[in-house]
């Protein structure tokens, strides 16, 4: 049986949909056969990291969903699509369709008017096209057979991995840029959906007189055509916020490896890949409680209560006024996210393609070297 990946991704910013989509095709690609060689069709606004992956085949006709929607489908006439990211093309049989969350329902106020809709109708049409679906937590999975009323038998769990920053080389001078100093300062990664629960991490902030030498970098930026927000339109200045916006991945890993710790209150997630990244790099994690984080962290974490920004205040203060707690959870989290790796993911991905047990795993580090 043929089968083709839904490349649409790389055409996209890197976030944490396109990361999962980018690093599963990658470890697909190198675990399977030469014989099975899994083909990407993408679009002709391919860019970095996407325009690397191997066997593309470039289809230039529209952008963006009219070409997933229309492109797309023709394209991949008789063949089975996987689709990474959550949209597929409604009209095409034979899918596999990955759907991160259920953000549109659950937290709907979050997304503007058009996306919201338009996810909706997407959502709405999956069931009577009877994909196979693949979530990323149980806890997206139990959403998924809420809202869309779908027998659990349908959804399986494709875990994310982290082992991706083995590739990733370091960039220190992010710290010096921003005035930083090593294991003095905290990380608040995520956008400024208003899911991402930063006006009260913010607001935490503002309660800490006693950490006054302790900085606050806060990394991502908003995309307004997604979200809706009023509150994320007001910026916050202070001396120990540092405002370091989309920073590259060599110095979101420099961020990690040195700071005391990354806090990660978000509301609502359907993974929640941020923490799982700073404990492979060895950063403490201060986590919410809430959604799939505890799934995605285990007891690896410090959890706060996302909505007391009290709670939030203690649990910063706790960790970055005890060196040795740090530590721990330093190791606990090392220990963690190393069990988290995307060669393990694409082979369920495979057999789930092709229908058979993958016996054993290959030597992806060696073949990674070469490709």
């Amino acid at each position: 049986m043929a089968f083709a990946i839904n490349g649409k991704f790389t055409s996209q910013s890197v976030t944490g949909v396109q990361r999962v989509a980018y690093e599963l095709t990658r470890a697909m690609q190198m675990y399977a056969t030469p014989a099975d060689d899994l083909e990407v069709f993408v679009p002709q606004n391919t860019v970095e990291p996407g325009a690397l992956l191997k066997h593309q085949r470039r289809f230039p006709w529209l952008r963006g969903t009219l070409w997933e929607q229309i492109t797309l489908p023709i394209a991949a006439r008789g063949m089975t699509l996987l689709n990474l990211c959550n949209t597929n093309p409604i009209f095409k049989r034979r899918q596999v369709v990955m759907v991160h969350d259920m953000a549109v329902y659950d937290v709907p106020q979050g997304f503007s008017k058009r996306f919201l809709l338009w996810y909706r109708i997407c959502f709405l049409l999956l069931p009577r096209m009877q994909p196979r679906i693949l979530t990323v937590s149980n806890y997206s999975k139990m959403r998924i057979c809420h809202h869309l009323k779908i027998d659990e038998s349908r959804v399986t769990v494709i875990t994310p991995g982290a082992d991706h920053l083995d590739r990733v080389v370091s960039d220190p001078a992010v710290v010096s840029r921003l005035g930083l100093v090593k294991d003095a300062y905290c990380v608040i990664v995520g956008s400024l959906d208003p899911r991402k629960n930063l006006l009260r991490v913010l607001e935490a902030i503002g309660k800490l007189e006693r950490l006054t030498a302790v900085k606050f970098v806060i990394v991502g930026g908003r995309n307004p055509r997604i979200f809706h927000s009023e509150d994320a339109q007001r910026p916050v200045y202070s001396e120990q916020i540092r405002w370091a916006g989309f920073v590259s991945d060599g110095e979101l890993k420099s961020l990690y490896e040195n700071a005391g710790c990354l806090i990660f209150p978000s509301l609502y997630e359907g993974f929640g890949l941020p923490p799982l990244e700073a404990m492979y790099c060895g950063c403490p994690v201060i986590a919410s409680s809430r959604t799939s984080i505890p799934e995605a962290c285990g007891d690896a974490a410090m959890y706060c209560d996302a909505i007391s920004a009290d709670d939030i205040a203690a649990k910063i203060l706790r960790m970055m006024s005890d060196a040795q707690l740090r530590e721990r959870y330093r190791i606990m989290g090392l220990a963690h996210a190393r069990e988290f790796r995307w060669e393990r993911s694409a082979q369920k991905v495979l057999e789930i393609l092709y229908g058979q047990s993958c016996d054993r795993l290959p030597d992806l580090t060696a073949r990674a070297s070469v490709s």
